[in-house]
């Protein structure tokens, strides 16, 4: 198989592995890291766990040690627009070309992997991805790569990198299927990573069920635990009080890391790490005329968390919502929770087979008692509407897009190579 494919050749391939769904266990994982020479063993790391903050406590962390100078990669997941984000060197994501060339170079690992699992084995998406990822974070030459797990913890495809750190952001009821059905199992389940000799960070919100399963951890792997204050209360870029809590915690679980390796943290560093990233699809403002938020919060306790940092944001303004979820999520409680802040709804359908139709939110949001709902299936125009509504207030009124990462990322789009977004659908 050729190595030189372009980005459209990458993405095409990692999209017909869609069909073969999820599938945990490290068996397939650790035979494409083989397949691939071990790059996994090139750097250093931290694995970030947890049911929300993931993505962004992975970024803080990340750019605490680039100011602190150290050479970092993250691979986060999953994506807004381009695969591609799920790969940073530094700050930047690694180019198309880059990318390209590592999903055809895991891609290769994988065609010779699937000889040797059974008829219906197949090497999966994201065990895909994570092997590309590995692969070029290994070949950009990094000293220590943040690496943010998938659903799981004991059997996700991240578990073949042994970390000096673990970090613990918290723990929710969701995906019990796979996880169990209770926050301890979850925990458990996340936790079983956790290196002998190694470092826990914890978040400072944790469930006392989770922090009871990290103690007894902690204890039997001989891990020390390091737990974040409850916020960073000096300025930071992200908008919310949730994510001044993730960088408290990426403060802690980067000090930890820092002093593995022997640097003294620096005040002034940590200062400019929280005045510099960036974490797109959170709290993210697209627009001010009307103001205009889009949040990826996709389950109950991620939207409360939302919800406690809008007015902060939106203050008195009236505030529309664009809400689109997929089938598996506890949409009631997301609406039970969002309705009381709206005075309209748009409801629409996130890109994906797996979305809850535009009619079973309105049947949802009319047992509590909320009618001022339009059904709009198509995102775009689902925010294109509200917002021509919130500038029609008086005062003028503020749009918020929210219940799904898929949403988000279908109402941002990239223009050319500078990467900036812009909004869509207005």
């Amino acid at each position: 198989m050729s190595e030189h494919w372009s980005g459209a050749q990458a993405e095409r391939h990692l999209r017909s592995l869609e069909l073969f769904g999820m599938r945990f266990g490290l068996d397939r994982m650790r035979r494409m890291m083989t397949a691939m020479g071990s790059p996994e063993r090139d750097f250093r790391s931290i694995h970030v766990l947890g049911t929300n903050g993931k993505t962004s406590t992975t970024r803080m962390i990340a750019a605490i040690l680039e100011h602190h100078g150290l050479r970092t990669g993250t691979y986060t997941s999953p994506h807004l627009v381009s695969y591609d984000e799920r790969v940073q060197i530094g700050e930047h994501d690694v180019s198309g070309g880059s990318f390209a060339a590592a999903v055809a170079r895991a891609a290769a690992a994988s065609e010779r992997v699937n000889r040797t699992l059974g008829e219906d084995d197949h090497v999966t998406q994201f065990e895909l991805l994570t092997a590309a990822a590995f692969w070029e974070l290994a070949r950009q030459e990094i000293e220590v790569a943040v690496i943010e797990a998938g659903l799981g913890g004991r059997y996700d495809a991240t578990s073949v990198i042994e970390s000096e750190v673990t970090v613990l952001t918290n723990v929710g009821l969701e995906h019990t299927r796979w996880l169990g059905p209770t926050v301890a199992d979850i925990a458990a389940e996340k936790l079983a990573v956790v290196a002998r000799g190694s470092i826990l960070a914890l978040g400072s919100g944790l469930h006392a069920d989770a922090l009871r399963v990290a103690e007894e951890v902690a204890a039997k792997q001989g891990a020390r635990i390091v737990r974040a204050g409850a916020q960073w209360s000096e300025p930071l870029l992200a908008k919310g009080a949730f994510q001044r809590a993730n960088f408290a915690l990426a403060k802690v679980a980067a000090e930890a890391y820092l002093e593995t390796a022997g640097i003294e943290p620096q005040a002034q560093a940590m200062r400019a790490a929280a005045l510099h990233v960036a974490t797109p699809g959170r709290m993210q403002v697209i627009d001010t005329e009307p103001l205009t938020v889009l949040d990826g919060a996709h389950n109950p306790d991620a939207v409360a968390a939302l919800a406690g940092s809008l007015p902060e944001m939106v203050g008195e303004r009236p505030l529309g919502l664009v809400l689109g979820v997929l089938e598996d999520k506890d949409a009631a409680s997301m609406l039970q929770t969002l309705l009381p802040l709206c005075e309209r709804a748009w409801f629409t359908a996130p890109p994906s087979a797996r979305a809850l139709s535009p009619a079973a939110l309105q049947s949802l949001a009319r047992q509590q008692g909320f009618e001022e709902v339009v059904c709009e299936p198509h995102p775009r125009a689902a925010l294109a509407m509200a917002r021509e509504w919130a500038r029609a207030q008086a005062p003028s009124g503020a749009v918020l897009a929210t219940g799904s990462i898929y949403l988000v990322g279908d109402l941002l789009a990239v223009e050319g190579a500078s990467g900036q977004q812009r909004m869509v659908g207005s």
